[in-house]
């Protein structure tokens, strides 16, 4: 557990279905993931602004999107990232808030 008595976030079966799903992958490769899916390519893009994102180039599939969602969840990553706005002390190790929106 973590000092502010939260599940360290390797220790929760989110983290293990992760995992579980990266070894599932194996040896999968780019190539393999382009020819299941032709659209991949602008599928997996994003454009906010001038900013483009191209996740299409990574190993990633529809279902790490899916346990990677549950595992924020589980994890209260929006509820910290509120609070990290809001100004809330959670740097537990410092006992103290984050810089970074600063």
């Amino acid at each position: 557990m973590n000092a502010d008595g939260r599940t360290r976030l390797h220790q929760t079966p989110e983290w293990a279905a992760l995992a579980k799903h990266r070894e599932q992958l194996g040896d999968v490769r780019l190539r393999e993931l382009f020819a299941a899916d032709p659209g991949r390519g602008t599928g997996w893009t994003l454009r906010v602004g001038d900013l483009y994102v191209d996740h299409s180039k990574h190993l990633v599939t529809d279902e790490t999107l899916r346990l990677l969602r549950q595992l924020a969840a589980a994890t209260d990553v929006f509820g910290l990232r509120d609070a990290m706005f809001r100004g809330e002390r959670i740097n537990i190790t410092e006992d103290r808030a984050v810089l970074h929106t600063a």
